[in-house]
């Protein structure tokens, strides 16, 4: 027959006990076990009131509504009482956890992920850094030295970055020796958080918005979700060449993707291509038939077959560039102007900005410069409204009709 375990090792379920064990608990492991102190209770019942009569051996009034109980009179009291002291009482329900040490060494974990994050290349940019402070904000910093993420390796990916059309498990695999690696988890999940802060956007919320990330720096997901929107761009080269020639006769768009892109080099035999964001830019250029300049919608942020379609281009073709007044659309016209040495901003100075009204949405997110005119900036931060290209389509349906 099993023999009951002695009392003093259930103690801490007795109703007169258990509040004051456990603030004791929390007492000691807060203080790495020292005996010093005091607890209180609060409102006490009945039976907390009799326990605490017993341990300090002085009378309380029922009317009390704050009891104090040093912890060494709890020690003697239990080691009289029952021969093992407090220490032993609340280890026999659950071990003691040294909170003072757990808290040195958590900021001695934080210090060394913070020292991995120092050692990137991108450490001291301004996107760099705000992506370590919205870790540190969010408690992301602390869970990553918590848990033990491999915080080198998310630094090894953005060093790698960006890169020219590369598969994502390819890179994956290359970079961090797992194609699978950024499939999923907390890797992927604080990279995309990095790209967010590098592309001035959001954090992902889904699907669409992660593939568009990736893709701002040159890798690939998947060949047939990367596409691009074409309309007017005739070209030669195999069975995507044939149909871009065909659409643009037609004035009928069409959505390339990089799957088709690669079958075949292109050549596109225009002296001139123009850029634009929205598809109701485009569609509205639908109806300037018979002809019109030939356009390519990003719809955001330019994807690896965009990119990859314009490489097609002649040397000496201009890139006419433009995107929403707002601080996205500028850094990645910015970026655009940056990438094609023969492209020129579209529709993007101080005038355009001025002549839309600034009655858009307001601006959000971390300003951006805007090299090609340094005015329009300015403008943009006192205005504190963003202009969406719709707001511009009879203008830009004016640059694109053909002559």
């Amino acid at each position: 027959m099993t023999e009951p375990a002695p009392r003093w090792q259930t103690l801490t379920g007795e109703p007169g006990w258990s509040r004051l064990l456990a603030a004791a608990r929390r007492s000691l492991e807060r203080t790495g076990g020292s005996l010093a102190g005091a607890v209180s209770l609060t409102a006490p019942t009945e039976a907390e009131r009799l326990v605490v009569i017993g341990v300090t051996g002085a009378h309380r009034s029922s009317a009390a509504t704050r009891l104090r109980v040093p912890l060494a009179e709890v020690d003697s009291y239990l080691q009289q009482a029952y021969g093992a002291g407090l220490l032993a009482v609340l280890a026999a329900a659950a071990p003691l956890r040294d909170r003072t040490a757990e808290i040195r060494d958590q900021a001695a974990a934080r210090e060394a992920v913070l020292t991995v994050a120092s050692s990137s290349k991108y450490a001291g940019t301004q996107w760099y850094e705000q992506w370590l402070a919205s870790l540190r904000r969010d408690g992301w910093l602390a869970r990553v030295a918590r848990t033990g993420v491999p915080f080198a390796a998310v630094v090894r990916a953005l060093d790698a970055l960006p890169v020219d059309g590369e598969p994502l498990p390819v890179f994956a695999d290359r970079v961090l020796h797992d194609p699978k690696a950024l499939a999923d988890g907390v890797v992927r999940g604080l990279v995309l958080r990095a790209l967010a802060a590098w592309q001035g956007t959001a954090v992902p919320g889904n699907r669409a918005q992660e593939r568009a990330l990736w893709e701002s720096v040159g890798l690939v997901p998947d060949d047939l979700a990367s596409q691009v929107l074409v309309l007017g761009l005739p070209a030669s080269g195999g069975l995507l060449g044939r149909w871009l020639t065909e659409a643009a006769e037609a004035r009928v768009p069409l959505r390339v993707t990089l799957h088709q892109l690669r079958l075949a080099s292109l050549t596109l035999p225009v002296d001139e291509i123009f850029v634009c964001e929205n598809p109701a830019v485009l569609r509205a250029a639908v109806g300037l038939a018979p002809r019109a300049r030939p356009l390519i919608c990003t719809e955001g942020v330019p994807s690896v077959a965009a990119h990859q379609l314009l490489s097609a281009a002649p040397a000496e073709t201009v890139i006419r560039w433009r995107n929403d007044f707002d601080w996205p659309g500028v850094r990645i016209t910015t970026a655009a102007l940056a990438r094609y040495p023969r492209a020129l901003p579209w529709r993007m100075s101080v005038q355009d900005y001025a002549a839309a009204g600034g009655s858009g949405p307001a601006l959000l997110g971390e300003p951006a410069t805007t090299g090609w005119d340094p005015t329009l900036a300015a403008a943009m931060r006192a205005a504190g409204r963003a202009v969406m290209e719709e707001r511009l389509v009879d203008l830009l349906l004016t640059d694109l009709r053909s002559s």
